[in-house]
């Protein structure tokens, strides 16, 4: 019951040249994103980590700069998927039926403050959720952390690979690709038998 509108102009909200310390490239990036989304409607992200750098670090960048007010208006109507569902009491319909495990995003987790919104959609729907150990740690991914510290990111990722496992589900979840990628793509070099999938795509079957 909800209209969806997809603008084809939109890129990247500017997150990984803000973290690698780039101001201005940052900026650039997001005065096109400001753009693409001016208007009344609220802007749903499937992706805490893009939702979390829209709604706190705009503000923070466009600070007494001439787009202030627009930056502070979209991070006013930016939410991220889950939490969308959530706020409007949406039924996601009927999920996937094996089990699965959810790993919580460094963003999600602790940039939007938010654990229970993902979780709430996969009860809806009917999904089995068996938590892993350690759900809040890390997965290593971390954007350009990864790069700058590879060996570091690995390891993290197959911890939370392993647990992902352990947990008894053949599958993990979260709210953000970057951190599905990364634990997968471990867990493939390590012949880790694990699938990943956006909880978007768990909620459609």
């Amino acid at each position: 019951g909800v209209e969806v509108t997809v603008p084809r102009s939109q890129t990247c909200c500017s997150q990984p040249a803000w973290t690698a310390g780039h101001p201005d490239q940052a900026r650039a990036v997001a005065r096109h994103t400001l753009k693409v989304f001016a208007g009344p409607e609220e802007v749903v992200v499937p992706s805490g980590s893009c939702a979390g750098m829209v709604v706190h670090a705009y503000p923070e960048m466009f600070k007494g700069e001439p787009e202030e007010e627009a930056a502070l208006d979209l991070a006013r109507r930016t939410i991220e998927f889950t939490q969308f569902l959530s706020k409007h009491g949406l039924d996601p319909g009927r999920g996937s039926s094996g089990p699965v495990t959810i790993h919580d995003s460094c963003h999600m987790l602790r940039v939007l403050d938010e654990s229970a919104s993902p979780r709430e959609a996969l009860e809806v729907a009917g999904c089995a959720v068996e938590e892993m150990e350690h759900t809040d740690r890390c997965c290593g991914f971390g954007g350009v952390f990864s790069i700058t510290f590879p060996e570091l990111s690995a390891r993290l990722g197959e911890e939370k690979a392993r647990a992902a496992v352990q947990s008894g589900a053949g599958e993990v979840t979260s709210c953000d690709l970057g951190c599905l990628m990364h634990i997968v793509g471990v867990a493939h070099r390590q012949g880790i038998p694990l699938r990943a999938r956006h909880i978007a795509e768990v909620l459609d079957r």
